[in-house]
């Protein structure tokens, strides 16, 4: 059959046509509001002609919910990388930025400056004792105290400061146009704004921090600018607590030397660097030495002889404590092992080894004090393990797994120094502990103070009464070991009995008969 121009309502030359050829390739072309006209005739050709326009117009429809999809999506999208930008420039806990956005800041200020007085600043702040607060009423109430001092520091500094967390209880504040009495009148008003009461889960807590100071001096990086602002900070860390330092270049040479020094201290056991020596511990009534307590030196093949309290810091925030601590365990008991092999063993005698909080988080500590036990012949009994009360305070679920297997084993485990600003009666009950070794200032003016020596016998029954044996440490006058013995403390130490001694001094000393001069005898 051929189609006909009658078949569709319209002769091949009706002008109509020529509109909707015209429509469709302006509707290809994206037009999609582009109409085609219809007639009053109504035909097939006006029906074609309106079932195009709809079809423009649903097409036309969908692109606009199309696009506006589109502009949402890319909405969320730009909110999304802004939202991921903010939090890879921002402390999470604090909201202030970290340390990627306090260089992009401080890059910003010193490429602004133009030379003048007025230069970029940056103060380095760490508060001090701040891991007592996460020991003492746990990491919650640290992370409240944190906020805290956020908000004081934003509140006390000038407007267009920078301030910023960089970790753990260190924060930055940049003045991007100071000078060294701005600066300084900054750190002092800071000092001031921390120093107030601040109440933690109904505790009293009084936030102190250590600043360092330092100011742009000519072209300088930003990560210098950093690196002496830190110095200063540690330079006031190290003279005491609440003190504000600036930056001078004799510092960074000391800093360069301890950090020399931590890395010479990773090879002194290797080197046959390390020394021990031995304190007696003396039972106050017979005299008796009861065993020894072990202590480390430190023989610098260029500084002479470094003392615990200058190296033991270092080892601990270098990461080499671990590896020292394990030294003197085994040094320890292999000279134990040494002293019976001579025939000097004493029925009782026992060596006591500190550690430190970052041993009792080492997993493997326990089977290596059973393995060092087993290759030296040593009893657990044996063994004394000193731990500082904070650790025991603060201790987490791996420290008090690893007491507990320890106390497991058969080693004896002491609180050390105890009454230094943790102690609670109430927590002794609750620890895998055998033994309280009684700080020494405590007992320092028992002789001149009564009611000290009262408040001292006090906790010795209240020890007693845990069914713990108390140490005291520290004694160093007759009149002290005397009134430690009138009130019936059976143990002690201190310069009073002994001084350190070498191993051989300790070998002379068992082999002559273990016994120490008591108190009353001395004073006859």
């Amino acid at each position: 059959m051929t189609l006909r121009p009658e078949n569709i309502g319209a002769s091949s030359e009706d002008p109509r046509l020529s509109s909707i050829i015209e429509g469709i390739v302006s509707i290809a072309a994206g037009n999609l509001t582009a109409r085609i006209p219809t007639s009053p005739a109504r035909d097939q050709v006006d029906a074609v002609s309106t079932g195009i326009n709809l079809l423009a117009e649903e097409l036309d429809d969908i692109y606009r919910d199309l696009e506006l999809r589109v502009q949402s999506r890319t909405l969320e999208l730009q909110k999304a990388h802004t939202q991921m930008q903010r939090m890879a420039l921002s402390d999470p806990l604090t909201g202030l930025g970290n340390r990627t956005a306090l260089m992009q800041q401080v890059e910003l200020a010193l490429a602004e400056w133009s030379g003048g007085a007025s230069a970029p600043a940056v103060l380095m702040i760490d508060l001090d004792g701040f891991k007592d607060i996460n020991d003492s009423f746990g990491h919650g109430a640290g992370d409240l105290v944190l906020q805290e001092v956020a908000a004081r520091l934003l509140a006390s500094v000038p407007e267009n400061s920078v301030v910023a967390r960089l970790g753990g209880d260190e924060f930055a504040v940049l003045l991007p146009a100071a000078g060294r009495l701005p600066a300084r009148a900054a750190a002092e008003t800071i000092q001031s704004a921390l120093s107030a009461r601040t109440v933690v889960e109904e505790l009293d807590v009084w936030p102190r921090a250590s600043i360092g100071i330092h100011v742009a001096e000519g072209p300088q990086a930003a990560e210098d600018l950093l690196l002496c602002a830190d110095t200063a900070m540690y330079e006031a860390k190290e003279e005491g607590l609440g003190l504000v330092r600036s930056f001078e270049p004799v510092m960074l040479f000391a800093r360069q030397l301890r950090h020399q020094m931590a890395s010479e201290l990773r090879h002194a056991a290797e080197r046959n660097e390390f020394q021990l020596v031995y304190q007696p511990v003396v039972d106050l009534v017979t005299g008796q030495m009861q065993g020894v307590e072990v202590l480390l030196r430190w023989e610098h093949p260029t500084q002479g002889l470094v003392m615990p309290d200058t190296f033991i810091p270092l080892a601990e925030e270098s990461g080499a404590i671990t590896e020292i601590g394990r030294w003197v365990l085994r040094s320890a008991l292999e000279q134990l092992a040494d002293w019976r092999s001579e025939g000097l063993d004493r029925e009782g005698f026992h060596v006591r080894v500190n550690v430190s909080p970052s041993e009792l988080q080492s997993m493997d500590l326990v089977d290596y004090v059973r393995t060092i036990l087993r290759e030296t012949g040593a009893a657990p009994r044996d063994l004394v393990l000193e731990i500082t009360e904070s650790a025991f305070v603060g201790s987490g679920d791996v420290e008090t797994y690893s007491m507990r297997a320890l106390k497991a084993l058969g080693v004896r485990l002491e609180i050390d120094d105890f009454g230094t600003g943790y102690s609670s009666i109430s927590y002794l009950r609750r620890l895998p502990v055998d033994t309280v070794k009684v700080d020494r200032a405590l007992i320092a003016d028992i002789g001149r103070d009564k009611g000290q020596l009262e408040f001292v016998d006090a906790v010795h029954r209240l020890i007693q009464a845990a069914g713990m044996e108390a140490v005291f440490e520290g004694i160093e006058t007759p009149e002290q070991a005397e009134l430690l013995q009138d009130m019936g403390c059976c143990s002690g130490q201190g310069y009073y009995f002994s001084r350190p001694l070498s191993a051989e001094q300790v070998g002379t000393l068992l082999a002559s008969g273990n016994r120490l001069p008591l108190a009353t005898e001395l004073l006859a």
